[in-house]
């Protein structure tokens, strides 16, 4: 009997801790119960159990857009709003202060992060990158679990109905790491409750252990489990409610400590509960999801959804049915909540995600362009009732969705050009380039996923060069994470005998007179002048003049003549990209311009071969407005508001409105009579030609609905810009609660650059705390790039944070240098004067291990090098030059490469230096394999 019941709860211990897949093929119901109860019921059945029968306050969802908290993409959890309380940080004076007893309903979204579920979805039947979560508090110790666990089986149970013997708990068994004892008393209360002994489970850390990151509060966690089977066979069980008993907090030195006051921290899923109570298995064929997949099906040329999964899914239609009813609830969910696409942070990840829904609704399901936006009301229609700022913002949500969608089918389909040009020059056996697949991905205009790139190829039945994916993937996250290697340390530049060679061979410095070929419009924007140029000489990473370089390969352009400001004086390189002549659709991006000895030299990543001679046509990105401007802008509307002017609205002549002073877009079709808009000043005047009124209101023709007052907006702050064509950008701006919500952002934010500014004067005082500022600088600037905040605060604390960054990795830099020098003096003691230095260093950084190499190499120029140096965990970083001859023995890079590769990790570099990193514990074994290999070759 004993070995049995060991044998089941072993099994129930592996259906746990896999996520729930739900991977019926049907959606039959699982049992035949009356008819199921609507979503909407369910919702409200919870907050009012909560509220009416024990006294919690019903608090609104928060913004999926995290308030004023940078380490979260969008919120994710229940909890995440009252951070403040658990964390101790609460505004004494808030409302969030007076919290005892609380309940809502709050959207949640996963996707990008931590926690993000966005590559599961349209796999299998239940996961979601959008869902509400169902949650009770209770904060200081307002009740605790006693309480938490009678109500939760009493509204299971009770409310909802569902058969005690088809749940399952489980509840903390203890850690004697952490000299935690099992919680018993969670046990013994679910047996008092009726729980029967064989279906209470106990687990360790890893499950019934929650903790809100690596410090903070924390406790044990006890979980209720659904079984699907129903006592058909071996229990099927999902999780449905999870209580968290914050007991704890995490000290800085992995400690626990006793909280001063213990929390109720509750999160139930609604889909999931939804498919429970209306017998599903699987959330997709509720009624929170019905809706759409027949507006889907109704709108596209597909076949009815049937619910099938895995190779059953002939054509992945089902996936596409459920990624596109998935995204469209998360796209109209954010939208609503003020946030956007673009090119960073959130706004990136939901971009993918609008991507991603374009993809499959019109290659797998066949859809018109447009579709997606045609579904926002039935998103709204279901969902609008508990969240109204979806039917607030419906317009505003299907137009954006409509015009990103637009957008991304053009780019796509130039992305198909480019790819079927590459396979043309494929044999059939060759793998596809990483290089190219990366510059999709990476420029700025197409902006590819990568993962959609990879399947795009697979359909054609090409692969991928993955290695070559990861390896620039790898880099490029070197490049980010290691703020303290400074660009002009590894960026491109022409050395001194680059310089010396082009004065040999006569090329005159650049012409970049062109930069200053610009004028200002009457619209206010600035048009810069053409400038066609050739290129004269190419170079690669490591500085080497070339012909020509390949696909994806970063360079240095050096041309005759430049309309690109060089990087000089405090001012920063202007960006932009470059195409060659008579092939527009290439694009060459420009990430900065440096000027050496009168020659700029152009930074460029390569999507196809470029060669010297080529002809190519130079673009700069135009700035769009200066923080002043924004700023002016803003108070113009903000004083528009104050003044609570009313809005009038007249249809008339259309050619009554061809001379009304400053009125906009008269070349556009309009309806004949127009519908004329005007603020402040009644439509009559505003056509008077005699009062000029209309130069100073706002007049449009619009025959969209409007406020009838200005100053039912309240407030509004501007958040974003985005160039939409020559002369014309869209400002992004949001109103009310939230415009003020950003400016605390924004002042959140001020004041840790402020601290950054003070933390920077005060010096560091060795390499690591100096490379610890620099990341965090590096942080910052990333929280400063993605938070919904003033857009002419962000542009300051920009250029703020750039100077900042600046002066923090020229601090490493100097501090790395003065530590390398010495590193070298102490090898040059120990090592006599040889072919060969090979040795071990002690530093954390690879950047200061391999200014000791080339330290070495410049005091002994007949010697090459390679050093190891010992990090925690076993991990080694390795860096090595060669000495330099007419003709070398051996490469860098294939030193570096046999090393690291001995030791399980990776090498790059070139013929002269590489770097790389690999894990032993066996260092000497790893010194004479890097000995050998050289003699070897010598």
């Amino acid at each position: 009997m004993a070995a049995s019941v060991a044998a089941a709860v072993s099994g129930l211990r592996r259906a746990i801790r896999r996520s729930p897949s739900w991977l019926g093929p049907s959606p039959r119901p699982l049992s035949s119960e009356p008819p199921p109860t609507q979503a909407t019921a369910v919702r409200d059945a919870f907050l009012s159990f909560f509220r009416d029968r024990y006294g919690h306050q019903l608090v609104p969802s928060a913004s999926v857009r995290p308030r004023g908290d940078p380490s979260l993409l969008f919120v994710n959890a229940g909890m995440n709003q009252f951070k403040p309380i658990f964390l101790g940080t609460v505004d004494p004076r808030s409302e969030m202060a007076g919290f005892r007893r609380v309940a809502n309903s709050q959207k949640c979204v996963r996707a990008g992060g931590r926690h993000s579920d966005l590559e599961d979805v349209g796999r299998d039947l239940s996961h979601h990158t959008f869902f509400e979560m169902l949650g009770n508090w209770a904060f200081g110790g307002e009740y605790f679990k006693v309480e938490a666990c009678s109500m939760a089986w009493e509204l299971l149970t009770r409310v909802y109905g569902i058969p005690e013997d088809r749940l399952w708990v489980s509840y903390f068994d203890g850690d004697p790491k952490s000299g935690l004892d099992p919680d018993l008393e969670s046990r013994d209360i679910w047996l008092s409750l009726g729980v029967s002994a064989s279906h209470v489970l106990s687990f360790g850390p890893q499950e019934n252990f929650w903790e809100m990151g690596d410090t903070g509060p924390c406790g044990p966690c006890t979980e209720i489990h659904y079984d699907l089977a129903g006592g058909v066979g071996a229990p099927q069980l999902v999780e449905l409610w999870n209580l968290v008993f914050m007991q704890y907090n995490r000290e800085a030195d992995g400690s626990l400590q006793p909280l001063p006051q213990r929390h109720v921290d509750t999160g139930m899923g609604l889909e999931r509960l939804v498919a429970v109570l209306q017998g599903r298995r699987s959330t997709y064929d509720t009624d929170l999801f019905s809706p759409l997949l027949n507006a889907i099906h109704q709108g596209s040329k597909a076949p009815p959804y049937l619910g099938r999964v895995g190779a059953a899914d002939e054509g992945r239609t089902d996936m596409a049915y459920r990624v596109v009813a998935d995204h469209i609830r998360t796209l109209s969910v954010c939208i609503a909540d003020g946030v956007s696409t673009g090119m960073s942070g959130a706004p990136l990840v939901l971009r993918r995600i609008l991507r991603r829904a374009v993809r499959f609704s019109t290659e797998v399901l066949r859809a018109p362009p447009g579709f997606l936006g045609s579904l926002v009301p039935v998103v709204v229609e279901t969902l609008g009732d508990t969240y109204p700022e979806l039917q607030k913002n419906s317009a505003q949500i299907a137009s954006l969705v409509s015009e990103e969608e637009a957008a991304f089918l053009a780019s796509l389909q130039r992305g198909r050009r480019i790819i079927d040009r590459t396979l043309r020059r494929l044999a059939p056996s060759d793998v596809f380039p990483a290089e190219v697949a990366w510059s999709l991905s990476m420029s700025g205009d197409l902006g590819l996923p990568l993962d959609l790139v990879e399947l795009m190829l697979e359909e054609k039945g090409v692969q991928l060069d993955s290695a070559g994916l990861a390896r620039l993937a790898e880099e490029e996250a070197q490049r980010r994470a290691q703020q303290a290697e400074a660009v002009e340390e590894q960026g491109l530049r022409l050395d001194i005998h680059a310089l010396g060679e082009l004065q040999r061979r006569g090329v005159p410095p650049t012409d970049d007179s062109p930069k200053y070929n610009y004028c200002l419009l009457p619209s206010g924007s600035y048009e810069f002048g053409p400038c066609e140029a050739q290129v004269l000489q190419l170079y690669t990473e490591d500085g080497r003049a070339v012909a020509s370089v390949g696909e994806g390969q970063r360079c240095g352009l050096l041309l005759d003549r430049t309309n690109f400001y060089a990087e000089q004086g405090g001012q920063a390189s202007d960006r932009g990209y470059l195409v060659r002549l008579k092939q527009q659709d290439v694009l060459f991006p420009v990430a900065r311009a440096q000027v050496c000895g009168g020659f700029i030299l152009h930074e460029a990543v390569a999507p196809e071969c470029l060669k010297v001679g080529d002809q190519v046509q130079l673009h700069v990105d135009k700035a769009p407005l200066t923080p002043e401007q924004l700023q002016v802008v803003e108070s113009t509307v903000q004083e528009a508001v104050r003044q609570d002017e009313a809005v009038y609205m007249e249809e008339v002549a259309l050619a009554h409105t061809v001379h009304v002073p400053g009125l906009r877009c008269l070349d556009e079709v309009y309806p004949d009579p127009v519908r004329v808009v005007s603020v402040g000043v009644p439509v009559a005047r505003a056509l008077d030609p005699a009062s000029h009124a209309a130069l100073q209101a706002s007049v449009e023709l619009c025959c969209g609905t409007h406020l009838l007052r200005t100053g039912a907006v309240g407030d509004l702050v501007i958040i974003g810009e985005r160039q939409l064509a020559k002369g014309t950008t869209r400002l992004l701006a949001i109103t009310g609660e939230q415009a003020q919500q950003a400016r605390e952002v924004g002042q959140s934010l001020a004041q840790e650059v402020e601290a950054a500014t003070e933390r920077l004067s005060r010096g560091s005082r060795d390499v690591v705390e100096a490379q610890r500022l620099s990341k965090d600088m590096g942080r910052l600037t990333d929280a400063v790039d993605t938070a919904v905040m003033p857009q002419w605060q962000r542009r300051e604390l920009q250029a703020a944070l750039k100077v900042l960054q600046r002066r923090a990795n020229t601090a490493v830099r100097k501090l790395e240098m003065r530590q390398a020098a010495q590193k070298t003096q102490e090898l040059l003691q120990r090592h006599s004067e040889g072919p060969l230095i090979v040795d071990t260093v002690s530093t954390e950084s690879l950047s200061v291990l391999v200014k000791v190499v080339r330290q070495l190499c410049e005091q002994v120029p007949s010697t090459s090098v390679l050093l190891l140096s010992p990090q925690p965990l076993g991990h080694v970083l390795c860096a090595c030059q060669v000495a330099q001859s007419p003709t070398p023995a051996f490469t860098a890079e294939a030193w570096a490469l046999a090393v690291c590769s001995y030791m399980g990790g990776k090498a790059w570099g070139s013929r002269v230096v590489a770097q790389g990193t690999g894990s032993t514990a066996d260092l000497e074994a790893a010194l004479s394999t890097a000995r050998a290999y050289a003699l070897n070759q010598l």
